[in-house]
């Protein structure tokens, strides 16, 4: 069973959004080993200079790099600048990672800031769900959604229509 994981920059904050995120989590486990990797945001202040973003989202990028570099797994960095992908796409990719020999798929969320690019040139990806702008906390759950989806389509579940 391959393993899936969300890789993203600070906490749900209110509940709502964490149990969303619990539902689609307690769905999954039917399909793949799943799990969210919660690393710490860097606090900046509310009219940080452009170094100070830099090297926020670089200390961040230092948090994220033990899963980049794991044996085995294939990243996917999302990102206003990635390729939109359908549900269709989005399943027929974890498809074909499976077969490949992928054992693990991790996507990649950052702060506000974004990801630093030398996490979007570590992935193997970078895919966008929307060209619109979502607040971090609803795109994680919203990403969730689209993982069981994509499962739900390769199994041929009712969830999809």
């Amino acid at each position: 069973m391959i393993r899936v994981n969300i890789i993203c920059v600070g906490r749900l904050k209110e509940s709502y959004w964490r149990e969303a995120v619990a539902e689609y989590a307690k769905r999954l486990g039917a399909y793949c080993n799943f799990s969210i990797i919660e690393l710490n945001e860097s606090r900046l202040n509310d009219n940080p200079s452009d170094k100070l973003i830099t090297l926020a989202l670089e200390k961040e990028a230092q948090a994220m790099e033990k899963y980049l570099r794991a044996k085995g797994s294939y990243n996917l960095a999302l990102c206003i600048e990635g390729k939109p992908i359908s549900s269709q796409q989005l399943s027929s990719r974890l498809d074909t990672l499976s077969v490949e020999g992928y054992s693990s798929v991790n996507f990649y969320i950052g702060s506000s800031y974004g990801l630093s690019d030398s996490v979007k040139r570590s992935c193997n990806a970078r895919i966008s769900m929307s060209p619109m702008t979502f607040p971090h906390q609803l795109a994680r759950v919203m990403l969730c959604e689209q993982i069981y989806r994509a499962f739900s389509i390769s199994a041929n579940g009712k969830y999809h229509k």
